[in-house]
């Protein structure tokens, strides 16, 4: 199957890419390893190798989650679809002992979140786990383990807005997307990205 879907498949793309016949290497993130997502994880696209080397010399600790994305939420406030995903013991164990440190779980993209969140225990703990999550994040649940993400702009309906209010709150995600609509910030896979720290 995968090798007919590299011979024959085609990427997910959005209408206002520049250029539409991008490599199907453009779509993935320079950390990547194992194959299954049905549509560009867009949050982590930015990161270049050097900039994950200037981060981890900083003394950022990355972390790895596999991720197997779905579509997109259709974007008329419904629910996002169920993802597939694997949060290791390895990075669980590096989770932990960051929050025991005091820093803090800075998540890239909103399929991140909706992992971290599933298998966070109670009290924001942290466990490994894998499977399928279904789980909304919204402001009413709030978020027990992730301080902060890294993400895409997403349109007015989307349901990921409110994923994105749980972590910011109602008037910071307001300013932010005023700015962003002000200063002609791109949208969507090759979009801008930016860095939630409520």
């Amino acid at each position: 199957m995968e090798d007919l879907l590299e011979r024959h498949g085609e990427p997910i793309r959005y209408g206002h890419a520049e250029r539409r016949a991008w490599p199907l290497d453009a779509y993935q993130t320079v950390y990547a390893t194992t194959p299954g997502s049905a549509e560009m994880a867009s949050a982590g696209r930015p990161f270049t190798p050097e900039l994950i080397t200037r981060l981890i010399a900083m003394g950022v600790l990355v972390a790895p989650v596999t991720l197997h994305t779905g579509v997109s939420s259709p974007e008329r406030h419904e629910p996002p679809f169920p993802e597939q995903f694997e949060v290791p013991e390895s990075t669980a164990r590096v989770l932990a002992a960051a929050r025991r440190w005091g820093g803090r779980v800075i998540a890239v993209g909103t399929t991140v979140v909706r992992a971290l969140e599933t298998v966070a225990g109670v009290g924001g703990n942290v466990e490994s786990g894998s499977g399928w999550t279904g789980l909304v994040v919204t402001p009413e649940r709030g978020l027990a383990l992730v301080d902060g993400l890294i993400t895409g702009w997403h349109e007015p309906e989307a349901s990921h807005l409110r994923l994105l209010e749980a972590a910011a709150g109602g008037a910071l995600l307001e300013r932010s997307y005023r700015a962003a609509l002000r200063d002609g910030y791109r949208w969507h896979e090759f979009g801008d990205s930016h860095l939630i720290l409520p």
